[in-house]
């Protein structure tokens, strides 16, 4: 019994972080406002939508369909770092945001969460000719520039969307076009590991208990859509986009899974122009937790402007 005693306060404890909830609004600093929407009543399936300070009522933004982190079990949009973070970035990079709260694990374990997030994506989709059921994105979204984000999980799931994208029969089913992608710290993963991720066993074993907690009836830590590049995991070269920006963090162990990932997208073959950002001195979701110090602002700026480039020609 004292045994289990730790892992039953750890897991806790995990529950109650990110259960603080702020309502939406107009933020009084950046003059973002935002609303919260029911997407699928019947499984609780919601989102926050996030709209900047338009100086220009007809002009159409850039559309940003935004995943939260949390280990696929905790937080939401709700919370006061990703409302905070959601305000932040789309004042600055002056897009319209969709944040999506998926359902979490143990009580809904994967894929719950990327079937959910594929059914927001495909609502959101649904607004592409201006006559889908709520006016934000009718009205101001670019369906000509979708970009996918999220952070550490949520980076995780936009992966697995753009593959989903990125296939005949899941494309056919979202009819948009997705600019890029740009993945944050991202909970990627595997049984043999790869760079420093040995150098500190405590912090590599919590992660290695992530994935059985969440996704119980495929544990390996192998899974594709945990560990992309594991032997047998769909090329990355159907990764379904033209554009892909990798973010991490210098003393992150999550690191060097985002360098892998993102050298191995750069030389698959795939068609698309590949960018990495690490930022030196800073652990993981540093930004979330300070959005004034100089580094959290460098990464929203570089987001920001990743959102509004043009695509290359050849693209």
């Amino acid at each position: 019994m004292d045994s289990a005693k730790p892992e039953l306060e750890r897991e806790l404890l995990w529950r109650l972080l990110g259960t603080e909830v702020v309502p939406a609004g107009t933020d009084p600093q950046t003059g973002v406002s935002s609303k919260d929407v029911t997407i699928i009543p019947e499984i609780d399936l919601s989102a926050r939508l996030f709209l900047p300070k338009l100086t220009n009522p007809n002009q159409k933004l850039p559309l940003l369909v935004y995943f939260h982190g949390g280990a696929f079990c905790l937080s939401t949009p709700f919370a006061p770092n990703y409302h905070n973070y959601l305000n932040s970035l789309v004042s600055q990079a002056n897009v319209v945001a969709v944040s999506v709260n998926y359902r979490k694990a143990p009580e809904h374990p994967i894929p719950a969460a990327y079937e959910d997030s594929w059914a927001a994506l495909q609502w959101v989709a649904s607004h592409c000719n201006g006559n889908g059921p709520e006016a934000w994105l009718n009205e101001h979204a670019n369906f000509e520039r979708i970009f996918l984000s999220g952070e550490s999980a949520g980076a995780n799931i936009v992966h697995n969307l753009a593959m989903a994208a990125g296939g005949g029969d899941a494309e056919s089913g979202l009819g948009v076009r997705l600019l890029g992608v740009a993945l944050v710290h991202p909970f990627f993963w595997g049984s043999t590991p790869v760079g420093s991720e040995a150098v500190d066993p405590e912090r590599k074993a919590l992660v290695d208990s992530v994935w059985p907690f969440v996704c119980p009836s495929m544990p390996d830590s192998d899974d594709p859509r945990l560990n992309p590049v594991a032997e047998g995991a769909p090329s990355l070269v159907g990764l379904g986009c033209g554009r892909a920006l990798v973010c991490v963090a210098e003393k992150d162990v999550l690191r060097d899974r985002g360098l892998v990932y993102y050298s191995a997208l750069a030389g698959s073959g795939w068609m698309g122009v590949a960018e990495m950002l690490e930022t030196d001195g800073e652990d993981h979701a540093f930004h979330l937790h300070d959005l004034g110090c100089e580094k959290a602002r460098d990464l929203i700026q570089r987001l920001a402007a990743f959102f509004n480039r043009e695509m290359p020609p050849w693209i």
